[in-house]
């Protein structure tokens, strides 16, 4: 182990005198146009003769560069093989039941992090960070009570940083019979409409004592892949929350009310669900109807248990400040969720040593996307009010 981290230390090295080159480079640059205005301004013989002098000088110190990049390049390819072939005469520890691929990879993450960045075998590499997969962002064993609304709505891998996206509002027209070798009719054209976007990078950092990375026999992965998980997921499901809450106002007196806004107000086509706030979800779950029987109906299908008029499921219930503005709102989304917001995902997310003050490292995490509403009429943001002469 300790060869390892002197060739890894050897190759951080090299990495770093291989961008001192590339900034060279782009001096080279800076050169040549400098020189491509002063043909152009040179006046006189002599003038030229300087020029022609500096560039011939231009073109020697690039020839050089060249060389030494090349040498850099082909010694940087050597150590990564020595430390490949060290890396894999070194023999595995017996894993129990975690033995098979994805205790290798979660292995490899475990060295990247004691080896402060410097072991890159065995996983992916984004941007210089370790890219940490799904499965370890994902407990084995899912919480019956974890909200997770990226489920709900559309997600689209983006790989720029901004741009537009073509969405078909979804349609209500239909097809029309026609007599044999009649002309087609034409059908309703699709409603497209280009939805603009533009990635956000969202940060966090753990804190690793050097004391925990030296003396831990424990599993490091495992803990900051879980923090990393919920800071990803709370984000998320903010901005969601955020986009929901955009939808077209609208308001429900009680139980009918309700009825009126679903039956009447959405159209067919949509695949509607609730998100609610858990003051109007407790509101709406007290109601019974004249005999004494509860209004909201048992589901085994829908995430919360309850169903709305025995069809819509009640997806999720949030706290009032994720899905309202402050404790006490009876408020949520109702409508079809996918198709109202879009999640543009540009990066999974990433773990990468970032330097700290202290004696210790922060392990720094990134996720890149953006969340935008895609189709307006697909839903409502509800303010849910009772209705004390109509129900109880």
């Amino acid at each position: 182990m300790v060869k390892q981290l002197m060739i890894a230390k050897k190759l951080e090295q090299a990495r770093e005198a291989l961008k001192g080159f590339e900034e060279e480079e782009k001096g080279f640059k800076k050169r040549e146009e400098d020189l491509g205005k002063a043909i152009d301004e040179a006046k006189t013989d002599e003038e030229m003769d300087t020029v022609e002098k500096e560039m011939d000088k231009l073109g020697a110190d690039k020839d050089a560069l060249k060389e030494k990049k090349e040498k850099l390049e082909d010694e940087i390819k050597k150590l990564e093989g020595e430390l490949d072939d060290l890396n894999a005469k070194e023999p595995k520890q017996k894993r129990g039941k975690e033995m098979g691929e994805k205790a290798e990879v979660r292995d490899s993450i475990n060295r990247y992090i004691r080896s402060k960045g410097q072991y890159r075998e065995g996983f992916k590499v984004v941007d210089g960070g370790a890219l940490v997969p799904q499965e370890f962002l994902r407990p084995a064993e899912a919480l019956k009570d974890e909200i997770n609304l990226q489920k709900y709505v559309r997600t689209v891998s983006v790989n720029r940083g901004s741009g537009s996206f073509p969405v078909i509002k979804k349609s209500d027209g239909k097809m029309v019979t026609v007599a044999e070798l009649e002309q087609n009719p034409e059908l309703a054209k699709p409603a497209i409409t280009d939805v603009d976007f533009k990635i956000d990078t969202y940060r966090g950092y753990i804190p690793v004592s050097q004391e925990v990375i030296d003396d831990a026999d424990y599993n490091i992965v495992g803990m900051i892949a879980d923090d990393i998980r919920g800071q990803d997921l709370n984000t998320k499901n903010a901005q969601i929350a955020a986009a929901l809450k955009t939808a077209t106002a609208a308001t429900a007196a009680g139980f009918d009310g309700l009825k009126d806004l679903v039956n009447v107000q959405i159209p067919r086509v949509y695949n509607v669900k609730a998100i609610l706030s858990a003051s109007m979800y407790n509101a709406l779950d007290k109601l019974k109807d004249n005999n004494g029987r509860y209004l909201l109906q048992d589901s085994i299908t829908a995430p919360s248990g309850k169903k709305l008029f025995g069809l819509i499921d009640i997806v999720e219930v949030l706290d009032d400040t994720v899905i309202g503005a402050k404790a006490g709102d009876t408020v949520g989304f109702i409508g079809d969720p996918y198709q109202f917001v879009a999640l543009f995902d540009r990066k999974q997310v990433s773990v990468k040593w970032v330097d700290n003050n202290i004696y210790g490292q922060l392990l720094a995490a990134f996720s890149r996307f953006d969340v935008e509403k895609v189709d307006a009429a697909a839903g409502f943001y509800v303010t849910y009010t009772p209705d004390a002469g109509a129900e109880g």
